[in-house]
């Protein structure tokens, strides 16, 4: 029999190790979106344990209010997590490594997956509570931080597969139901696990191993598995000197970043897109979609087939975001995007006060909510994240990463948990909030943002250093001047 030869073994581990990688990073992502949506179809059975488990133990049933009020924690305890876990995650990788971060991670996600999938028998709500709070804060890194263009939009189409799969996964005939609900919540492990049986495949960061462990020997094998060749010493090289232009470069902290006026609209055009991207309700959305289905008037029965609906033109809308993304441009997507947005909440707004008087208003309802989710997914969706891997440098953009991070899980959190009570207090007329959000965002963008498409890191550096008002070069020196020219024009 002939033997196979050195060159195609390379190339099969090396497809191997970038399957491998792939079905990572699809794990990740899609766990975030999975947990977005999980516990939008269940709601009302799993209200209903809620109140007969408080019940058998006090013999009373919770009011209105506290029902509620549970309910939106146990729902804001994802985003709550994330925003704990985007503050460890750096401290993490550090210590364990990338691989070491992604074991712990995993198990952190299959521990409340068992959890939630014991809650039941266990009779104890709070165990879905502390599980979603877990699992937040397993989502707590956000897409991977330098990847620009199309390929930044791609963990973002990840994402809606996975709200997509728990919205099939809660169709009532499914798993929706008195007997399904805890296997729904448990499906969220299944990636975890999936992740764990592949990490033996994973090399260890190379960039790890040879800056943070000091192991040159270590760190040349793994370059070598993942290329596929031997020869990688220009690599190790470039690794070096990379470290040793950052070093130079020297590493802003979030303290310093908030202080330095030559990133002062770069850092505010984070806070604002990011803060736009969740407080304009696209998560409000996907945890409460039935429930702003039957209060626009959709038949209960058939409300779950429009939310799988939805999450479909989310996918297919996000795809084609990962094209578009680089004919459009980032900045016309975020303006057409929002813009969409606001109208959508407009028109909502009206066909909501209106539908007990007109008899097609439902139908109105639904193209407004689908036309929402359309301009979400175009550009406030996957662009903001993208944005801050192009407006700062290597120096500031771990800083930059946690700040607007930390504002969009704590963005997240808030609707999260007050949007049932917007609800509550103001009726059909709950989305003008999410309209007028729309519109601060549109107009800030229409007048700050600046396009970065096919620019360089020193192109748009200098597009701000005018706004800022200072020299092309920061004075400060921490950001452009000690970097080779190739890393400006990455």
């Amino acid at each position: 029999m002939e033997q196979e030869g050195p060159v195609k073994r390379e190339g099969r581990l090396t497809l191997v190790l970038a399957l491998a990688t792939l079905i990572a990073a699809f794990g990740s992502s899609f766990q975030y979106g999975y947990n977005v949506a999980v516990v939008n179809s269940p709601a009302e059975v799993m209200k209903a344990f809620y109140n007969e488990t408080y019940y058998d133990r006090t013999t009373t049933y919770l009011s209105d209010f506290s029902l509620t009020l549970l309910w939106s924690i146990s729902v804001s305890m994802f985003p709550f997590g994330g925003f704990i876990g985007s503050l460890m995650v750096g401290v993490l990788v550090n210590k364990l490594g990338r691989k070491g971060t992604l074991l712990l991670n995993n198990i952190f996600s299959i521990v409340p997956a068992i959890l939630m999938g014991c809650s039941e028998v266990a009779k104890s709500f709070e165990m879905i509570i502390l599980s979603r709070l877990l699992v937040g804060i397993c989502a707590g890194e956000l897409a991977p931080k330098n990847l620009r263009g199309a390929l930044g939009v791609v963990p973002q189409l990840f994402i809606t597969v996975g709200i997509l799969v728990a919205q099939i996964f809660g169709l009532r005939n499914l798993l929706a139901n008195e007997e399904g609900w805890t296997i729904l919540l448990g499906v969220t492990g299944i990636p975890a696990a999936a992740q764990l049986l592949l990490l033996p495949f994973f090399p260890e960061s190379p960039r790890y191993l040879l800056i943070q462990k000091k192991d040159s020997a270590s760190a040349r094998k793994a370059l070598q598995r993942l290329r596929g060749w031997e020869d990688v010493d220009r690599e190790m090289e470039e690794i070096r000197q990379e470290d040793e232009a950052e070093k130079a470069a020297g590493f802003i902290s979030v303290v310093k970043l908030f202080q330095m006026r030559s990133l002062r609209w770069q850092l505010i055009s984070v806070i604002i897109l990011m803060g736009g991207q969740q407080l304009s309700g696209v998560n409000a959305i996907y945890y409460y979609a039935d429930q702003i289905y039957v209060s626009a008037g959709v038949n209960t029965h058939d409300v779950q087939y429009v939310t799988v609906g939805t999450g479909a033109i989310n996918v297919v809308v996000t795809f084609l975001a990962v094209f578009v993304v680089e004919l459009l441009g980032r900045r016309l997507l975020i303006l057409l995007g929002f813009s969409i947005c606001f109208t959508a909440c407009c028109v909502l707004t009206a066909a909501l006060a209106l539908q007990d008087s007109v008899s097609w208003m439902p139908y109105l309802s639904i193209a407004c909510v689908i036309s929402y989710v359309i301009g979400h997914a175009l550009g406030p969706s996957p662009i903001p994240a993208l944005f801050i891997t192009e407006v700062f440098l290597q120096s500031s953009r771990s800083s930059a990463f946690m700040v607007g991070g930390s504002v969009h899980w704590l963005s997240n959190f808030t609707v999260g948990l007050v949007f049932p009570f917007i609800q509550v207090g103001l009726g059909p007329y709950s989305f003008i909030i999410f309209a007028v959000i729309c519109l601060l965002t549109t107009i800030y963008t229409f007048l700050i943002v600046p396009e970065t498409k096919a620019k360089t890191f020193m192109e748009i550096n200098h597009i701000f250093a005018r706004m800022n008002k200072v020299s092309e070069v920061h004075p400060e020196k921490e950001e452009l001047t000690d970097f080779p020219p190739s890393a400006l024009e990455q």
